[in-house]
């Protein structure tokens, strides 16, 4: 009878997979990575682990560019605020010797760069693509001018392990055995998600960024929604960055960022503006790197150093190529907003 009721549950459980794409992506997910932790569960464990380590950064400054384009602002110059955050952390808990001091630096220099994007764009209505390559262009030349060597931070933050569920076999080294800026950053994109779909606060985002002048005819103050949010991006932004210099790398050098914040574009195209989706497309980026490595250090493949770095902007045109004219993004995003005069 048990036997019978456990077949009739994986028939049901596989009927359900196949009328739902997701979900059968899901299970196909899930059953490649048991069959891999049982044929060897040291790599399949590095190799997760480190997927969420490379693709963290990714899907939080995606987020950044979903909060903007979702209220309306195309932001290119993600890069520009990971690179002016990452060095402003890095010197700030250098100078200082405190990571606190250093995390706070990194992510008021993101809102500030949030906030001359919003003038640029908002109060100035410039073309919004310009105004984010000069925020890029502003901070490569800034933090190259000002670099200085010789500089190190006393330690980087150290990795939590949470008691009970570091523990899991699996589950617990991959998301429960990491420093408190990566716990931070998920719990921040789950937040997000929850925000951007279920509160008020994000239907007006979403109103804003497909049909601002709707939106202010509700009452919405549309100009006063977009520094809001272009600044709260700039900062979360800043929390990237930190997260670069003060507990993945410890260490900051010119063109630090090396073109993360154009692969979370991307990111963002491919989870079409969903904080989740996005999330998910950046484990798949940090994976196809995490493997690659893995297969080197392994020794079952010989890939040029050269090659895995270049893997990430290859990923991208991949997606890019895929994703055109199969997603639409919010309608009124890149258009400058006038005010209707009554």
């Amino acid at each position: 009878m048990l036997r019978l009721q456990a077949v009739g549950a994986v028939i049901n459980m596989m009927t359900t997979a196949l009328r739902s794409r997701k979900s059968l992506y899901f299970y196909i997910v899930v059953i490649a990575i048991a069959f891999a932790y049982s044929v060897n569960s040291v790599s399949t464990v590095a190799v997760a682990a480190s997927s969420i380590t490379f693709g963290l950064p990714l899907a939080m400054a995606a987020m950044v560019g979903i909060m903007c384009e979702r209220t309306g602002v195309v932001n290119i110059g993600i890069e520009g605020t990971l690179l002016t955050s990452a060095f402003f952390g890095f010197f700030v808990a250098a100078l200082s010797q405190n990571l606190i001091w250093g995390l706070l630096a990194a992510i008021a220099s993101g809102a500030v760069t949030g906030l001359l994007l919003a003038l640029l764009t908002v109060s100035w209505k410039m073309d919004q693509i310009i105004a984010g390559t000069i925020v890029n262009i502003l901070a490569t030349g800034l933090t190259s001018f000002f670099y200085k060597q010789g500089y190190s931070l006393p330690a980087i933050f150290p990795r939590w392990s949470i008691p009970g569920l570091s523990d899991i076999p699996f589950l617990g080294r991959v998301f429960f055995q990491s420093g408190p800026i990566t716990y931070f950053g998920l719990i921040l994109i789950f937040v997000l998600y929850v925000a951007m779909y279920h509160t008020a606060w994000g239907l007006r985002t979403r109103a804003i960024g497909e049909y601002p002048s709707s939106a202010e005819t509700s009452g919405i103050s549309v100009k006063k929604f977009k520094y809001i949010n272009v600044v709260i991006a700039g900062a979360f932004g800043g929390l990237t960055g930190a997260y670069l210099t003060l507990e993945l790398v410890g260490s900051f050098d010119r063109g630090f960022s090396a073109g993360k914040g154009f692969t979370a574009l991307a990111i963002m195209i491919f989870g079409r503006w969903n904080p989740i989706g996005a999330l998910l497309a950046a484990i798949f980026f940090g994976f196809a790197q995490a493997l690659a490595n893995q297969l080197m250090i392994d020794g079952l493949v010989a890939i040029p150093g050269p090659f895995i770095n270049m893997l990430p902007y290859v990923l991208t045109i991949v997606v890019l190529a895929f994703s055109a004219g199969k997603v639409r993004g919010p309608a009124a995003a890149g258009q400058p907003y006038e005010r209707e005069q009554a």
